[in-house]
């Protein structure tokens, strides 16, 4: 080797030597690799006894949105999920992270207990085709135009004193949607509770109550003027069961007009929701 060539080698050794120094003295050990999803090599598939667990599981902590069946309530269809090109380690992902911008929280349940609930959606019978655009949807489209876009948003524009809705028709079946019209006070999603608030001096502020501690409460008003209060300045806070928004019954919403509002919200499937 020549003397250039074994001074250019003594500066390269030189070099990675303080580097490892450097990160040693800073207290940065190496990147372990991540850790290998627990539903890559799930132990439950298959196996009635799990299944039966998985459906126990699924029937106390998720049922209320998706349905006993899994068919669907609040929440998305998972027959229909699962009939697709899902991965198990997708699952997972989306289960124990949970979907941010919809009313999906994160779990913080064991691995084995998320593996048992994949287990028996696994398991489930091979659904019926996906519910087809039911009604007419352009006028379904003027009906939500007129009568429910000053409340709630599609892609950005509208209401915002209700719920977004741009990705409703993945996270509503029919029948939930068609409940939550005609009897919106049955259910008031998080974020969206009616509160009135008396101050000292006699005013009501009514509107949607968005956050509230020990202290404080900060609500949206009817005007979507978000206000924030001190409850030692106020008189009284009533919390009130009745939703902001109004009941559509037929006298107000005929059947035919329903169906075409339903079925256009239907359409209303914003991006893919599971988390990668």
């Amino acid at each position: 080797m020549t003397r250039t060539g074994s001074v250019l080698v003594l500066a390269l050794v030189s070099l990675v030597t303080c580097s490892a120094v450097l990160l040693a003295e800073r207290g940065q050990p190496p990147k372990a690799p991540p850790a290998a999803n627990p539903a890559a090599n799930n132990p439950h598939l298959g196996n009635a006894e799990s299944i039966r667990s998985g459906m126990a599981l699924f029937r106390i902590r998720c049922a209320d949105c998706h349905g006993m069946d899994a068919t669907g309530y609040r929440g998305p269809d998972l027959t229909a999920l699962m009939s697709g090109d899902v991965s198990d380690e997708r699952l997972f992902q989306t289960i124990r992270k949970g979907v941010p911008g919809t009313e999906m929280p994160p779990s913080d349940d064991p691995d084995d207990d998320l593996l048992l609930v994949i287990a028996y959606l696994r398991k489930l019978s091979t659904p019926a085709p996906s519910e087809r655009t039911v009604g007419n949807v352009e006028n379904g489209a003027r009906l939500f135009a007129s009568q429910c876009a000053s409340c709630h948003r599609v892609a950005g524009r509208g209401g915002r004193l209700g719920p977004d809705l741009t990705r409703i028709g993945v996270a509503r079946s029919r029948v939930a949607l068609i409940r939550e019209i005609r009897a919106p006070s049955e259910w008031v999603p998080p974020g969206f509770e009616t509160v009135t608030l008396v101050t000292k001096d006699g005013q009501r502020i009514r509107g949607a109550k968005k956050n509230e501690d020990v202290f404080s409460i900060q609500v949206m008003d009817t005007r979507e003027r978000i206000q924030g209060y001190a409850k030692s300045n106020l008189q009284q806070v009533i919390y009130e069961k009745d939703s902001l928004m109004p009941a559509f019954a037929p006298t107000r919403l005929n059947d035919s007009d329903l169906n075409d509002l339903v079925g256009y919200l239907t359409t209303l499937r914003g991006a893919d929701l599971l988390v990668r």
